[in-house]
This record gives C-alpha cells, sequence and structure tokens, in this order.
C-alpha cells in the first residue's frame, strides 16, 4: 500500500510538471526560473530553453551563504538565495524572467525566494 501512494505520489508530480512546462517557455532574454527544494536546501536555476544553457544558479549548497549562516531550511535562506540569483542575473543583464515554481506551490519557501527576487529588481 505504501509504494501504491508513492507511485500516485511520483505520478501526480509528472503531470503537475508537464501541465506548467506547456505554459512557461525560457528564452535568452527571459529566462526560465526553475527553483527546486530538498528537505534540507533549496536551488534555483536560470535556464534558456531554446540552446538549453544554464545562465545562472544559486543554492543554499554554497560556500557563500554557509558561511554567513548555519542553517539551510527556513524561509530566511530562500530570500538570501533569491537575492544571490537576482544579482547573479543583473550581472548577466537579464531584467525579465519567468518564475517556474515547479511542482511545488507558491508558499512558504518558494514564496520567500520570488519575492526576494522581485524585490532585488527582476521582472516576473
Amino acid at each position: 500500500m505504501l509504494k501504491q501512494k508513492m507511485v500516485l505520489k511520483k505520478e501526480a508530480r509528472k503531470r503537475i510538471r508537464k501541465r506548467i512546462r506547456k505554459k512557461i517557455k525560457g528564452t535568452a532574454e527571459r529566462p526560465r526560473v526553475f527553483v527546486s527544494k530538498s528537505n534540507r536546501y533549496i536551488y534555483s536555476l536560470a535556464i534558456d530553453d531554446e540552446t538549453g544553457r544554464i545562465l545562472a544558479a544559486a543554492s543554499s549548497l554554497e560556500k557563500e551563504y554557509r558561511d554567513k549562516n548555519q542553517k539551510t531550511k527556513n524561509i530566511k535562506t530562500s530570500k538570501a538565495v533569491g537575492e544571490m540569483m537576482a544579482k547573479r542575473l543583473k550581472e548577466k543583464k537579464v531584467k525579465k524572467v519567468v518564475f517556474d515554481r515547479g511542482v511545488y506551490p507558491y508558499h512558504g519557501r518558494i514564496r520567500a525566494l520570488a519575492e526576494a527576487m522581485r524585490k532585488e529588481g527582476l521582472i516576473f
């Protein structure tokens, strides 16, 4: 029974991801910012879907963040990762992005990351 629940959950996540990806496309001028999270860390990537290149990346695993803070699983961490991502995209002269929340609902750590990116000046 537990195995069936896990299989159903994975299939549901695949459907959600497929539905979202039909609507969201990233370009060189307006890359797709993909957010992923584990139980412990949060990751963010800016992807140009036309060429398949990653333009920028940020995560709570990076030494830049880990030197300052010990905890990696809270909203404060997500805000810091969002700010790092926005700064890296600004260095690449990208001002507009498309936000891809993946299979995660838009609340909690995902929302904090998105709002931090908006606060730093990215438009989406």
